[in-house]
Protein backbone atom coordinates (compact mmCIF):
# COMPACT_ATOMS: atom_id res chain seq x y z
CA UNK A 1 0.00 0.00 0.00
CA UNK A 2 1.67 3.59 -0.75
CA UNK A 3 1.55 5.97 2.19
CA UNK A 4 0.33 9.10 2.60
CA UNK A 5 -2.22 8.71 -0.66
CA UNK A 6 -5.21 8.76 1.31
CA UNK A 7 -7.00 12.29 2.67
CA UNK A 8 -6.83 13.92 6.16
CA UNK A 9 -9.66 15.93 6.69
CA UNK A 10 -11.96 12.61 6.72
CA UNK A 11 -15.36 13.19 8.70
CA UNK A 12 -18.72 13.10 10.00
CA UNK A 13 -20.86 15.39 7.32
CA UNK A 14 -24.57 16.09 7.72
CA UNK A 15 -26.01 16.04 4.44
CA UNK A 16 -29.74 17.84 4.51
CA UNK A 17 -32.03 17.45 1.28
CA UNK A 18 -34.10 20.80 1.10
CA UNK A 19 -37.23 19.62 -0.33
CA UNK A 20 -38.26 17.95 2.53
CA UNK A 21 -35.33 18.39 5.59
CA UNK A 22 -34.43 14.93 5.59
CA UNK A 23 -30.61 14.84 7.02
CA UNK A 24 -28.56 12.10 7.10
CA UNK A 25 -24.85 11.65 8.59
CA UNK A 26 -22.07 9.73 6.69
CA UNK A 27 -18.23 10.77 6.18
CA UNK A 28 -16.79 12.85 3.73
CA UNK A 29 -14.29 14.92 2.79
CA UNK A 30 -16.14 17.64 1.20
CA UNK A 31 -15.64 20.98 2.10
CA UNK A 32 -18.54 23.57 3.64
CA UNK A 33 -18.67 26.65 4.94
CA UNK A 34 -21.91 25.62 7.36
CA UNK A 35 -22.30 24.17 10.17
CA UNK A 36 -26.06 22.47 11.85
CA UNK A 37 -26.42 20.71 15.36
CA UNK A 38 -27.44 17.62 15.97
CA UNK A 39 -28.24 15.14 18.84
CA UNK A 40 -26.02 18.13 20.54
CA UNK A 41 -23.03 17.98 18.38
CA UNK A 42 -22.05 20.13 15.64
CA UNK A 43 -21.20 18.71 12.45
CA UNK A 44 -20.49 20.32 8.54
CA UNK A 45 -23.55 21.07 6.65
CA UNK A 46 -24.10 20.03 2.92
CA UNK A 47 -27.38 21.23 1.57
CA UNK A 48 -28.18 18.94 -1.48
CA UNK A 49 -31.69 19.94 -3.94
CA UNK A 50 -32.72 16.43 -4.44
CA UNK A 51 -31.35 12.88 -2.68
CA UNK A 52 -33.36 9.74 -2.44
CA UNK A 53 -35.65 11.06 0.20
CA UNK A 54 -37.35 13.39 -2.32
CA UNK A 55 -36.24 12.06 -6.13
CA UNK A 56 -39.26 10.38 -8.12
CA UNK A 57 -37.46 7.19 -8.75
CA UNK A 58 -37.20 6.11 -5.16
CA UNK A 59 -40.19 7.41 -3.90
CA UNK A 60 -42.78 5.87 -6.65
CA UNK A 61 -44.14 9.55 -6.83
CA UNK A 62 -42.97 9.65 -10.81
CA UNK A 63 -45.11 12.18 -12.61
CA UNK A 64 -44.66 13.79 -15.93
CA UNK A 65 -43.77 17.66 -15.82
CA UNK A 66 -44.74 20.05 -18.80
CA UNK A 67 -41.86 22.53 -18.83
CA UNK A 68 -43.17 25.65 -21.33
CA UNK A 69 -45.35 23.13 -23.40
CA UNK A 70 -42.25 20.95 -24.18
CA UNK A 71 -44.57 17.61 -23.97
CA UNK A 72 -46.99 19.49 -25.84
CA UNK A 73 -44.63 20.88 -28.75
CA UNK A 74 -42.58 17.05 -29.07
CA UNK A 75 -46.24 15.06 -28.87
CA UNK A 76 -46.97 17.75 -32.11
CA UNK A 77 -43.93 17.27 -34.10
CA UNK A 78 -43.16 13.72 -33.59
CA UNK A 79 -46.18 11.79 -31.73
CA UNK A 80 -48.05 10.35 -34.63
CA UNK A 81 -45.39 9.10 -36.71
CA UNK A 82 -45.40 5.85 -35.02
CA UNK A 83 -49.34 5.49 -35.94
CA UNK A 84 -50.56 4.56 -39.79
Amino acid sequence: MKKDIHPTNYREVVFKDMSNEVTFITRSTIATRETITLDGKEYPLVKLEITNASHPFFTGKQKLVDTAGRVDKFMSRYGNRGKK
